[in-house]
């Protein structure tokens, strides 16, 4: 039974040429799921699948980077042609369908139902797909956010979504095949009491820190950095395989 990554998107805060926001495919046990829905992720998304064949879609939080792209879905499920035999689960902070409706500027949600199943993440929240599990981790950011935890047939991805260095990322990673973390600043400004994204640095040692990791994926680089220097610097501080997500590339677990 395999597990494998696709990477749609990693710009961050806004997508660049042929680079959109964050966005993955995971696929395993029988189960395709579309992990975050930044700007142009869902065009991405159907250069590799059917968005018809996703079991679930998860979302780690509510900036418009990790989940605007549900809108884009809208129009493809509801007038793009794209049919679905079912709404497709949505899991997500608690407010994204509000977000969503307001988007579309309506104060109810009702109308997103024959879509979307919204489902509230909360830690440790856990649910299973075919023979892929997936587990929710609250991290630290500026808004309710979580780590996703992905196993199947064995194998383990681990993903931080957008989060500072805390205890809850190393046992998110603990002992993981493939860890996609973020490295989205430089260096945190004077007073940064609480950062809420990680250097570099902080990636790497955080993926050494959690022992076990098998391979470290950099994404969601800020513009004050290049991916390669990120990479190389989170390469140095974790000791271990190391690489940049890349648009298109699929990993395997």
């Amino acid at each position: 039974m395999s597990l494998t990554l696709t990477v749609l998107g990693t710009a961050s805060p806004h997508p660049g040429p042929d680079t959109p926001c964050s966005g993955y495919l995971v696929r395993g046990g029988g189960a395709e799921v579309w992990v975050d829905a930044g700007f142009g992720s869902f065009a991405e998304l159907r250069r590799h699948t059917d968005p018809a064949r996703l079991d679930a879609i998860w979302i780690s939080h509510l900036h418009a980077d990790h989940y605007a792209d549900l809108t884009a879905a809208v129009y493809g499920f509801a007038y793009g042609g794209i049919t679905l035999s079912a709404p497709v689960p949505v899991y997500a902070p608690g407010e994204c369908a509000s977000r969503l409706a307001g988007f579309f500027g309506r104060g109810d949600t009702g109308f997103l139902s024959g879509i979307f199943d919204f489902r509230a993440l909360r830690h440790g929240y856990a649910v299973q797909h075919g023979g892929l599990t997936m587990t929710a981790s609250a991290v630290e950011h500026d808004v309710e956010a979580y780590g996703l935890r992905v196993e199947a047939g064995g194998r383990v991805l681990a993903y931080s979504g957008d989060t500072g260095a805390c205890d809850a990322l190393l046992h998110l990673a603990g002992g993981a095949d493939l860890f996609v973390c973020e490295a989205d600043v430089d260096a945190h400004g004077e007073g940064d009491v609480d950062p809420v994204h990680l250097t570099p640095e902080e990636a790497g040692a955080g993926a050494r820190m959690a022992g076990g990791v098998g391979k470290l994926v950099i994404t969601h680089v800020g513009p004050g950095l290049s991916v390669e220097d990120a990479t190389a610097r989170a390469a140095s501080a974790f000791g271990g395989p190391t690489v940049a997500a890349r648009v298109g590339e699929t990993h395997v677990v």
